[in-house]
């Protein structure tokens, strides 16, 4: 086997929410699963007003963090998780403007480390925040430092943290991956000219070496985590120029799952001879737009299709992408496993709990959190959902 996901996350803690996709990168929490809530809805514990965002809500210990934008400013807000109360900010200018008429907050996840708190702007500018005071301990502006040309969303890449480095796909002419030491920010290492895309990395072995997984805008790279050598790449990019590659890729054993839309589809791959291998691909079984799937049992569930044509909610059989249940028009969001149940967050603000079940999607409960339109992934950290809109954080318990 020369796949090999490193389950032992180094950043994160058992019950807590820590990064992108939760503690280990792939949507999915041991917690014992949530029950069917009342009629009228799952508790509420707090809300608080927040301001234009894409990132989702991180939780570590007694601390959740949110990451917005509020007029000019970009804010990192760290809130008690029992009572959503503010324990420090810090802010920062931005410039960023967005040329499509989205939202102009931030879209990267934070990722909490031992003692940091990292944050990758829109606009480029990677800063690490002292965890308990809020200071400032460095900053690079990426944009500048690696001459990347503005894509069409901004910065959206969610910082991975292994040990003593953090990795992105900056997608810059002089350098497309690179490795930051966390202490001080500096260049470990940059490779290539890999253009960025929305995607996050993941962190792996490979061929017997700690590597890191990206799904970079022009495919699959895996470079080796201590020096960046190239270890393989799989093209899978659009062929329209107008396109994206966001979903994260899900390690599922000794095989990776990758999925994008714009006629890209989706590929199982597996890997021959240091070379990775496609197992089956199709633009027909899971062609996740912006939402990562979630693996469980052999089966992946997440939404097929465009976000704005009204994606279908879809279960597949991971080892050959047949369908096993569509639920057309359901129209788009993000989800979560919690033990053997899937929490659906559409984006009109309904959540759905439902079992993870190659039977069909059949919901224990339901209720609506927030008002339309929520785009960020929620985060669930010791049986309480945090989710926000553009306007407002809530927190819920579920267990």
């Amino acid at each position: 086997m020369v796949w090999a996901f490193l389950a032992g996350s180094r950043i994160g803690w058992s019950e807590d929410w820590p990064q992108h996709l939760g503690p280990h990168r792939d949507g999915v929490s041991a917690e014992p699963a949530p029950s069917a809530w009342p009629a009228a809805g799952p508790p509420v514990l707090w809300r608080r007003s927040v301001g234009e965002s894409f990132a989702a809500p991180v939780v570590a210990g007694d601390q959740v963090f949110v990451f917005h934008r509020i007029g000019n400013q970009v804010l990192l807000d760290c809130l008690r998780a029992a009572d959503g109360k503010a324990v420090w900010t810090y802010r920062a200018t931005t410039h960023y403007r967005d040329d499509f008429g989205f939202s102009e907050g931030p879209r990267a996840t934070p990722v909490v480390g031992k003692d940091r708190v990292y944050i990758f702007g829109a606009d480029g500018d990677l800063t690490a925040v002292d965890r308990t005071s809020g200071v400032r301990r460095w900053s690079v502006a990426t944009t500048e430092r690696f001459s990347i040309a503005k894509g069409f969303f901004g910065a959206a890449s969610s910082p991975l943290v292994v040990a003593d480095r953090l990795y992105l796909n900056v997608g810059g002419k002089d350098g497309g991956l690179v490795a930051f030491d966390t202490a001080d920010g500096h260049v470990v290492w940059a490779k290539g000219s890999e253009a960025a895309s929305y995607s996050s990395p993941v962190e792996t072995r490979f061929a017997g070496r700690a590597a890191i997984l990206f799904f970079t805008r022009e495919g699959i790279v895996v470079a080796a985590a201590d020096d960046g050598t190239l270890l393989a790449r799989y093209p899978l990019r659009s062929r329209s120029n107008s396109s994206v590659n966001a979903a994260t890729p899900l390690l599922l054993g000794d095989r990776v799952f990758a999925s994008a839309s714009y006629g890209t589809g989706a590929v199982l791959l597996e890997t021959k001879a240091g070379a990775l291998e496609p197992v089956w691909a199709s633009d027909d079984a899971l062609s996740n737009h912006y939402a990562t799937s979630v693996a469980h049992q052999g089966l992946l569930f997440g939404f097929h299709g465009r976000q704005e044509y009204g994606p279908t909610l879809r279960c597949i059989d991971a080892a050959t992408g047949a369908v096993k249940w569509s639920i057309d028009r359901f129209g788009a969001g993000s989800i979560l496993r919690v033990s053997d149940r899937l929490l659906v967050l559409h984006e009109d603000g309904r959540l759905f709990l439902a079992p993870a079940s190659a039977s069909g999607f059949e919901p224990i409960a339901q209720a609506r959190l927030l008002e339309p339109t929520v785009r960020a992934l929620p985060a669930y950290a010791n049986g309480v959902l945090y989710a926000h809109n553009e306007r407002e954080l809530i927190a819920v318990r579920l267990r």
